[in-house]
């Protein structure tokens, strides 16, 4: 069940949509949790859910070679996860999304909310502002591998979730980075031999 706190969010993120148009989305949302290490999207899986974080932290990640892990994604809470190979593409997804702690998400299906979005004006420009904000979020992270150093990306991330590394195991941050956990290692000693030496 939705807690008042959840419509109030979403009623102040949609603000352009009527009420009606908005209770008629909500009435689809369930709530799931998540244990910490479990498996919310398996990499195969045709997942047309999409969740709102109420609550905890999933990363988005996949094999390389068969072996090694690469984090290709960090979602925390107020902000929204789904596999968008399915829900766009309808192609099953290439990346496994795993809650890396106790996990709340208020979820829908798209494939039931379509109709409805579609049969509504003021939803259907939502959803389209939805959809270019997750395209504006994965052409930032583009831009920051193209334009920005490690470090660069390492202080951007601490500006955007300042407890991040308290939450998140290092070889994880890592490799969401693009560097070596050595190389992490490297970048926070030369923070914080900066921050000594006053810079």
């Amino acid at each position: 069940m939705l807690e008042t706190s959840d419509i109030r969010y979403f009623k102040d993120l949609f603000k352009e949509l009527r009420f009606e148009e908005l209770e008629s989305l909500l009435a689809l949302a369930q709530v799931r949790r998540l244990n910490a290490g479990e498996v919310y999207i398996p990499a195969g899986a045709t997942w047309y859910q999409i969740a709102y974080i109420r609550k905890g932290l999933i990363r988005t990640w996949c094999r390389k070679d068969g072996e090694v892990e690469i984090t290709v994604m960090l979602r925390w809470e107020d902000q929204f996860v789904g596999a968008m190979d399915s829900i766009l593409f309808h192609r099953p997804s290439r990346f496994i999304y795993q809650a890396l702690e106790e996990t709340e998400l208020v979820e829908l299906d798209y494939r039931e909310a379509e109709p409805i979005i579609n049969s509504h004006a003021g939803l259907s420009a939502a959803r389209n502002s939805f959809l270019l904000h997750m395209l504006s979020m994965s052409m930032d992270r583009v831009e920051n591998f193209v334009l920005l150093s490690p470090e660069e990306r390492y202080r951007k991330m601490l500006a955007d979730k300042p407890d991040i590394v308290n939450r998140v195991p290092d070889k994880y941050v890592a490799t969401l980075l693009g560097i070596t956990p050595v190389s992490l290692s490297r970048i926070r000693r030369r923070m914080a031999q900066g921050k000594r030496d006053g810079y």
